[in-house]
C-alpha cells in the first residue's frame, strides 16, 4: 500500500495535474478570502468554504479520471492486480494519494483562522467545523471519482461520469426542497428520503452553520467507506473475472455490496435515535443554539404537558429552530412537538387563530391556554440603509418559545399601565417586547382621562416624564401605590420644577440628587467619566446579570432615609467612593470637583418595598437612568441592560423567574484591517500563492520531460 500511495503522489506532482488542482483551490480561495474576511471583515473563513466547495466539481474528477482508468487502458493495472496486495490495500494506497493532494490546499486554508483572530474577535469554533466538513466532502467526491475512474478505461468518461455525479450531490439539497414544497405523499415522503442520502451538500451546510454534528460527520466518513469498498469490489470482480469463480465471486460481490450498504444506513439511521446532545455542539462563539440556564430551568419546573405544533412540512423545516425545539423536548419529558403539513392540514390552525400563521409557525398549547408564536418573530431584522432591505441579525427562537410556554402554563397574566401625557419617553420595540416575553400585557393610560388607576393595574411605569404632573395625577398614582400597587420609576434630569412627580418618589422616601453623576474610578466608566458602569449589588432582580456589566450614561444619584422604618430599601446599583455629583453641568467638560459639587458613592437604583397604613406592601423599582433601558445602551453591554429591565419587570409582576430571554445577535464584530493590508494580503492569496504552486509544477514538469 505505501509504495503505491508515493508511486501515485510522485506521479500527481510529477505531472501537472497535481500542482493544477493546488493553485486552482487557492486562487478561489484568495478571491473570496479577500472579499468576504479581509474587504468585508467576517469573522469566519465558512462563508469561503461555502463559496468555493462547488469548484470540486470541476477539480475532482480532473484529478481522479487517471487514477484507474488509465491503468485500465494501458494494461498497466496487470502489474498491480497481480502483485501479492490486497485489493483493498491498493485501492486505499491510490486513494490516500488523492486526499494528501486534498490536504495540502486545506491546509493552508486552515493556517487562515490562526491569522485573523489577531485582528478582533473571530468564529474560530464555525471556521474549523466548517473546514472539516470541506474536507470531508472533498475527501468524499474523491471516493466517487475514484470508484467511477474503476468502472472504465475512457479517461474521459471517467471525468464526465464524475462531474455528473458529483452536481447530481450537489444540487440534490435543492431539489429535496422542492419536491417537499410541491405537497406530501407517501411517494413523495420516501423519494425525498432516498435523494436526502444523495445530498452532499447539506451535511456540510450543517457543519458550516455554528452547530457540529457528529451525523454530518458520520454521513461522509460511511459514505465515503462504502464507496471505496464499491471500488473494491469492483476490482475484485476483475481480478478474478477469467477464473473459474467469476460466477460465485460476482454473487459475493453483489451480496458483500448489500450488505455493506445495509451498515452504511444503519449507522446513519442509528444516529438519529441518539440524544442531540451527546451527538451535537454549539461552536458558536455566543452559543446562538445553546439554551440559556434561564430556559432549562423554567423546562425542569414543569408539571403539565405542552405540545408544539410547527406548521411547516418537516422536509423544509427550519433547522435552527429544530435545533432549539430538540433540545426542549429532550430536556423535558412534558414537551412535545409536532410537525403539521400545512398541505394536508390546511385547516389546522382554525382551532387556535383565525388568522393564518405564515410556514414555520408554532402553536404552543396547554392544558388551558394556548398561543401562536408567528414565524416572523422568530429572527430579529434590521434595515440596512446602503442596500435598502431588511437583514437578519439576530435569533430569538428560544425567547419566544419560553415566553409561549410560560404563556400557556399562567393563569392570571398581569397588566402593567405606561403613563402617557408628561412628556414620557417612549420605549424602544426591543424593550416592549421584552415586556410581552416576560408575559405580562401592557396599555398606555392618560391619568388625566381616569378618575384612579384602574383596579386591574399590577404596576405603573413612568417613564422620564420631562413635565411635572398635575397635583390631582400625582394623587391618583400615590393613592394606588397606598393600596399596595407597585411601581417603574425612572426620572430624567430636566431643567423644568417637578414638585408634583418628585411627591410620588417622597412617597418611598427616595429623592434625587442635584447635578450628573461623574465617576472617578477609571475602572467604572468607559471613555467619559459620565458613561458609567455601576457595581451591581447582588438581589433577585440583578442576579441574572450578576456575572455581567450594565451601561448607564448620564446617570443621577437617589438618596433615601435609611432610618425610615416603613420602607426597606435595597440599592441595585451603586457607583464608586471616587464619584461626586456635578451640579453644574454647564460646565460638563469640566472633570474636576468644585466645591458646590456632592461627594459620592451614589445609588443609581433601588428596590424600595414600603408598608402601607392598610398593611399592604408597595413595591417600587427606581433607575435614575432613562438612558439605561435604550437600544444604544444595552449594545454597548450586550444584552445585560434588556436582562436587567427585564429582571425589573418580573420583580413587580411577581413571577417566581423571569422568562424574558433576548434575542441572540448573529453579529459580531467585523474585522479591521488597513487597506494596505487588505492589498497585501489579497496580492499574496489570489496572485502570488496560486502562480507559486504553477510554477513550480511546471518546473517540476519541464525538468521530468527534459531526462
Amino acid at each position: 500500500m505505501i509504495a503505491i500511495y508515493k508511486r501515485d503522489l510522485k506521479a500527481f506532482f510529477h505531472s501537472f495535474v497535481g500542482w493544477l488542482f493546488v493553485a486552482a483551490t487557492l486562487f478561489m480561495m484568495g478571491i473570496y478570502f479577500t472579499v468576504f474576511n479581509m474587504l468585508a471583515g467576517y469573522p469566519t473563513i465558512s462563508y469561503v468554504l461555502q463559496s468555493i466547495v462547488f469548484l470540486f466539481i470541476i477539480t475532482i474528477p480532473i484529478l481522479t479520471m487517471r487514477s484507474l482508468s488509465e491503468d485500465r487502458k494501458y494494461k498497466t493495472d496487470q502489474l498491480i492486480l497481480t502483485a501479492p496486495v490486497s485489493v483493498g490495500r491498493i485501492v486505499m494506497g491510490k486513494y490516500l494519494a488523492l486526499v494528501t493532494v486534498l490536504a495540502i490546499p486545506t491546509i493552508v486554508i486552515g493556517l487562515t483562522p490562526l491569522a485573523l483572530m489577531q485582528a478582533g474577535e473571530f468564529q474560530l469554533g464555525i471556521s474549523y467545523s466548517s473546514l472539516l466538513g470541506f474536507f470531508l466532502y472533498g475527501c468524499l467526491a474523491l471516493a466517487i471519482g475514484l470508484f467511477l475512474s474503476s468502472l472504465t478505461e475512457s479517461v474521459v468518461i471517467a471525468a464526465v461520469l464524475t462531474i455528473v455525479a458529483l452536481f447530481l450531490g450537489y444540487i440534490m439539497s435543492g431539489l429535496c426542497s422542492i419536491l417537499s414544497s410541491s405537497g406530501t405523499t407517501l411517494f413523495t415522503d420516501i423519494l425525498v428520503k432516498i435523494l436526502d442520502c444523495l445530498d452532499m451538500v447539506g451535511r456540510f451546510d450543517m457543519l458550516s452553520g455554528g452547530y457540529f454534528q457528529i451525523e454530518a460527520v458520520a454521513y461522509y466518513v460511511t459514505f465515503t467507506a462504502f464507496v471505496l469498498f464499491c471500488t473494491t469490489q469492483s476490482i475484485q470482480k476483475r481480478r478474478y473475472s477469467v477464473s473459474g469463480r467469476g460466477i460465485r465471486l460476482g454473487a459475493y460481490s453483489v451480496s458483500a455490496v448489500l450488505v455493506m450498504a445495509a451498515l452504511t444506513i444503519a449507522v446513519n439511521l442509528g444516529l438519529n435515535y441518539v440524544p442531540d446532545q451527546y451527538t451535537s455542539f454549539d461552536v458558536t462563539a455566543n452559543k446562538i443554539y445553546t439554551l440559556t440556564d434561564d430556559t432549562k430551568e423554567m423546562l425542569s419546573g414543569l408539571t403539565e404537558d405542552i405540545t408544539i405544533y410547527v406548521l411547516a412540512e418537516e422536509a423544509s423545516k427550519d433547522e435552527d429552530l429544530d435545533k432549539t425545539l430538540t433540545q426542549m423536548e429532550n430536556l423535558s419529558g412534558h414537551i412535545q412537538v409536532e410537525y403539521i403539513s400545512p398541505v394536508a392540514n390546511p385547516k389546522f390552525y382554525y382551532n387556535y387563530t383565525s388568522e393564518e400563521p405564515t410556514d414555520n409557525s408554532l402553536i404552543v398549547e396547554g392544558s388551558v391556554n394556548s398561543t401562536v408564536v408567528d414565524y416572523n418573530t422568530i429572527y430579529t431584522y434590521e434595515l440596512n440603509y446602503t442596500s435598502y432591505s431588511y437583514e437578519i441579525t439576530g435569533y430569538d427562537g428560544e425567547g419566544q418559545l419560553a415566553s409561549a410556554i410560560a404563556y400557556v402554563t399562567t393563569e392570571d397574566i398581569p397588566k402593567f399601565y405606561i403613563t402617557t401625557g408628561h412628556g414620557e419617553l417612549e420605549f424602544e420595540e426591543t424593550f416592549l417586547n421584552a415586556l410581552t416575553k416576560e408575559n405580562v400585557t401592557y396599555e398606555e393610560l392618560a391619568l388625566y382621562t381616569v378618575d384612579e388607576i384602574p383596579a386591574d393595574a399590577q404596576g405603573v411605569i413612568i417613564n422620564a416624564p420631562t413635565s411635572d404632573f398635575s397635583a390631582e395625577d400625582a394623587d391618583k398614582v400615590i393613592a394606588y401605590l397606598e393600596q399596595g400597587g407597585n411601581a417603574f420609576l425612572l426620572p430624567t434630569y430636566t431643567q423644568e420644577s417637578m414638585d408634583n412627580f418628585e411627591r410620588i418618589l417622597d412617597y418611598y422616601g427616595v429623592a434625587l440628587v442635584d447635578g450628573m453623576i461623574v465617576e472617578g474610578d477609571r475602572n467604572y466608566y468607559y471613555q467619559s467619566p459620565y458613561y458609567l458602569f455601576p457595581e451591581i449589588a447582588y438581589d433577585e432582580v440583578t442576579e441574572r446579570i450578576a456575572d455581567g456589566t450594565v451601561f448607564a450614561p448620564l446617570s443621577r444619584g437617589l438618596s433615601y432615609d435609611e432610618e425610615e422604618s416603613s420602607v426597606y430599601y435595597t440599592p441595585l446599583l451603586t457607583t464608586s467612593d471616587a464619584s461626586f455629583s456635578k451640579v453644574d453641568i454647564s460646565d460638563a467638560g469640566n472633570y474636576t470637583k468644585s466645591a458646590e459639587d456632592i461627594d459620592g458613592p451614589f445609588v443609581i437604583a433601588l428596590k424600595a418595598e414600603k408598608t402601607t397604613d392598610g398593611g399592604e406592601v408597595s413595591q417600587a423599582l427606581i433607575v435614575a437612568n432613562e438612558s439605561m433601558f435604550t437600544t444604544m445602551a444595552d449594545d454597548m453591554a450586550p444584552g445585560y441592560n434588556l436582562k436587567l429591565f427585564s429582571s425589573m419587570i418580573s420583580a413587580l409582576a411577581e413571577h417566581e423567574q423571569s422568562v424574558a430571554i433576548p434575542a441572540k445577535s448573529f453579529e459580531i464584530s467585523s474585522l479591521i484591517f488597513s487597506a494596505q493590508t487588505v492589498y497585501l494580503v489579497g496580492i499574496v492569496a489570489i496572485f502570488i500563492l496560486p502562480i507559486g504552486a504553477l510554477i513550480a509544477g511546471f518546473i517540476i514538469w519541464l525538468k521530468r520531460r527534459k531526462k
